[in-house]
Parts: structure tokens; C-alpha cells; sequence
């Protein structure tokens, strides 16, 4: 439903474009409110699948979706490509800054905050600097060319296989961290048995670091101890109940002061809100970073402002202690519910709390081998975890096109490892900002989930 300009409507802004973004502005198209949807980004990333990207596995396009594409049709969604640079609260009005680098503001009656999180690097001294997190799909594109720039050095010069060229530490035991590690076997295998490399696959080595003894620390011990055994299995060498004390140029050191010989380091420790949008916002925040957030998820003190996804603090159900995980289906359910309260706020109905519905978790550990655990019932292991988890992920990813060619990425993987997409393309390392190292989570063993 069209909304016209000369009307005065209840103005939303939308920050942030991820999965709790997208599902606000989706559940308010053709209500009663005239939405603008604002990301520094014109694409949507599936992030779930951006190990794939980073290990060659899928095309950078396959994981991405433009905003336009998704909301342009829409009469009442507009987008905006811009980064947000701080909030008026008296005002009531967003501040931008655009792409051709002018100033710019936006009015609001609700603000539903969806900015996500970045890399969590627990204080540890050169993690920020040294390290590859797996974030934003410029992250993904540029560790893939880092890996295959890698292999070609080990190819060029023998001495590059045996001065840490050839190991890669993945530092994080929780999903993304199996996912990451299994994935590089992978890519190792099919380019040492079809690329021609002149150096052996055993002379490459995969390390996994985690602090807690065991691995997927959100599952069932079932699904950490398969995740173990088959990355073991694979060739992943596990260094758990250690942690990472410093990260350098060409090594790491671990907590009992032994030192990795390496110049790949994938950062999979978890992420925080820190850093981010809201952080700067003035907002009360929990110990973690993310922003507190009451029942129905709006913020305590700030009328009409919702915080959702990665980058609020949400009570699995109401008058609950414990919070949400920071998980894909979190952010799409937070940000329906947001959406749905900012209608009750514009056509005078009553705010609805927010109860988290938990449909399960998922990890997949490599082709043909993958973790599927529901609330209820057994855990899903092997290929059949593997099938359910493709499905799962399918049916969440945005576009046509993109899913066929996934489905068939996919479908002729299981059959045989073919060549896929192990290009250089000579993508530039993503800016981070300088500053100091996260705080570190204060909960022992806090991992991604």
C-alpha cells in the first residue's frame, strides 16, 4: 500500500539491512507507516555461507542480494544508501553520511536498530590487527585470495612449506570455527589432487584453538564429540582447553607459551555490538556490548526505539534472566516483532512482549557431514544432517538465482569435488579501525553460537 508524501504517516527508519533489518521492513511493508531502510551496504549477505565464499566453495554473489531488490517494490519502503553517524533524541532525526561523502538526516517516529555486530577479539593483543575475521562478505573474498596466495607461495619457493606458509589456524571452537576448519581441508584437498601444487597435502597443516575441552559449545555433547571426530578424521589438528595470548606477524602464541608457526590466522571467537552503531548511540548496554532492550524490545528511557538482532541483549521470554544466543533466527524473529510493535504503536494497539521460539541449531563440519539439533529430539549427524542443514539454508537464502546456483553447487559437490571458484581477484585486505582490543567477555568459555 502506497503511502503519499503530502500525508503526515508514522515515519520508521530501519537501520541495518541483515536479517533482523530485512524482516522489520518486509513485516512493514503496506502498513499503515512510511519506512526507509538505511545500510552502508546495497546487499544483503547470507552469512551463514561466507566460509564459503572464504574458502572457494561459492561465488561472492551466490551469499549476496541487493536491498532493492528485496523492498523496491514496496510503496511504503524506501532505501538508503548511507552509514549512520549518530542519533538526535530530542530532534528525533538519524544522522547520515552518504556515499559521495555529504551530510544528511532523517526524521523518525520509531527507530528500529539492526546494525549487527562485528569481530569479538577478547583482548587479545594483534588479534584485531594481525587476524581474518569472517563477517562482511569483504572479509570472506579477502581471505579466500590470502588462502590460494598462500598455496601459490608454498608452490613457488620449498621453503614455504615448512615456515608456517602452509598452516592455518583457526582460533574458535564454536560453529563458525568448524565450519571454517573443515572447509579449508577441503579446499586443500581438491587443489593439491587438481591444481598441480608441487608440495604434499601433508604438509599442510589446520590447527583449531578453543578455550572450552570440547567444541560446539551450545550443542549437545553428541554433536561436539562427531565435530571432533571428524575433523580429526579430516586431518584438523584440535588444541582445545587452550587459549590465544598474542597474535603476530608469522606466529601465534598460545596460553602455556608454546608458538604456532603460521601467517594465517581466521578469527572465529565470537562478536560483539561494541564498536558498532549503537554502541556510540548513549545507550544502555549489558556487559557485553549489545544494548538492553525491555520486553517488547524497545529501550528502557527512549520512547519508540527498538534494539534487535546481534546487537541487542533480548530476554529469551519475558522476566527471563538468560538472552537470546546471537543467531540468524533470533534476528529475524526480533525483527518481525519489532516491526509488528511499531503498527501497535502507529494505529494505538497494545505492545506485545517478545518470546523467543528456538527451532534448533546447526553446523556443518564438511561435505557430507553436518549437525542438525532441534530443540527436542535426537541430534542429526552425517549425511542426513548435511541434506537438512542444505535445505534449512535454502530455503533462508534470498533470490532465485541464488539458489539454484547454490542447489547445484551443492549437488554436484556431493557427487565429486569439481573446480569451483579458486580465483585470485585481488581484493584489498577490508579496513578495520585502529583503537583498542574488546573487553573481554567476562562469562568463561563465552564462545560464537
Amino acid at each position: 500500500m502506497p503511502v503519499r508524501d503530502d500525508v503526515q504517516v508514522h515515519r520508521v527508519v530501519v537501520v541495518g539491512a541483515g536479517f533482523a533489518g530485512l524482516a522489520a521492513a518486509r513485516t512493514l511493508a503496506d502498513q499503515p507507516v512510511q519506512v526507509t531502510l538505511v545500510d552502508q551496504r546495497n546487499h544483503h549477505t547470507f552469512l551463514p555461507l561466507l566460509y564459503e565464499v572464504a574458502t572457494a566453495g561459492l561465488d561472492p554473489g551466490d551469499v549476496a542480494y541487493p536491498v532493492r531488490a528485496t523492498i523496491g517494490r514496496t510503496g511504503n519502503v524506501r532505501f538508503r544508501m548511507a552509514s549512520v553517524t549518530g542519533v538526535d533524541w530530542q530532534a528525533r532525526t538519524v544522522a547520515l553520511s552518504t556515499p559521495g561523502g555529504t551530510g544528511d538526516s532523517l526524521g523518525f517516529d520509531s527507530l528500529v536498530l539492526a546494525s549487527g555486530a562485528v569481530a569479538r577479539y577478547f583482548g587479545v593483543e594483534g588479534a584485531q590487527r594481525f587476524s581474518h575475521p569472517l563477517y562482511t562478505l569483504a572479509d570472506a573474498r579477502h581471505l579466500r585470495d590470502h588462502l590460494l596466495a598462500r598455496l601459490e607461495e608454498a608452490d613457488a619457493a620449498e621453503e614455504h612449506r615448512t615456515d608456517g606458509t602452509l598452516t592455518f589456524v583457526v582460533v574458535g571452537g564454536g560453529p563458525t570455527g568448524v565450519e571454517v576448519a573443515g572447509a579449508i581441508t577441503e579446499l586443500l584437498d581438491v587443489s593439491v589432487a587438481r591444481d598441480g601444487y608441487r608440495f604434499r597435502r601433508d604438509q599442510a597443516r589446520i590447527v583449531l584453538v578453543d578455550g572450552l575441552d570440547h567444541l560446539l559449545g551450545a550443542f549437545r555433547p553428541v554433536a561436539g564429540r562427531y565435530a571432533a571426530e571428524t575433523l580429526t578424521g579430516r586431518g584438523v589438528e584440535l588444541l582445545l582447553g587452550r587459549t590465544v595470548r598474542r597474535v603476530a606477524a608469522g606466529q601465534v602464541e598460545l596460553d602455556d607459551g608454546s608458538v604456532l608457526s603460521t601467517r594465517t590466522v581466521v578469527w572465529a571467537g565470537g562478536v560483539t555490538a561494541a564498536g558498532t552503531v549503537v554502541s556510540g548511540l548513549g545507550l544502555p548496554t549489558a556487559p557485553d556490548g549489545r544494548v538492553v532492550v525491555g520486553p517488547t524490545l524497545q529501550v528502557p528511557g527512549f520512547d519508540g526505539v527498538y534494539v534487535v538482532g546481534d546487537a541487542a541483549a533480548i530476554p529469551v521470554a519475558p522476566s527471563s534472566a538468560d538472552l537470546c544466543p546471537q543467531l540468524a533466527q533470533v534476528a529475524m524473529q526480533s525483527g518481525r516483532h519489532a516491526a509488528r510493535q511499531v503498527v501497535a504503536a502507529a494505529t494505538g494497539a497494545s505492545a506485545v512482549p517478545f518470546r523467543y521460539r528456538d527451532k534448533g541449531i546447526m553446523a556443518t563440519v564438511g561435505r557430507r557431514a553436518a549437525i542438525a539439533q532441534l530443540r527436542w529430539g535426537p541430534v542429526v549427524r552425517g549425511t542426513a544432517g548435511w541434506l537438512a542443514w542444505l535445505v534449512l539454508h535454502l530455503l533462508y537464502l534470498l533470490g532465485f538465482r541464488n539458489r539454484v546456483t547454490v542447489l547445484v553447487n551443492w549437488s554436484w559437490r556431493y557427487l565429486e569435488w569439481t573446480s569451483g571458484p579458486r580465483i585470485i581477484v585481488g581484493t584489498s585486505r577490508p579496513e578495520r579501525p585502529e583503537g583498542p582490543e574488546q573487553v573481554p567477555d567476562p562469562r568463561p568459555g563465552a564462545r560464537d553460537t
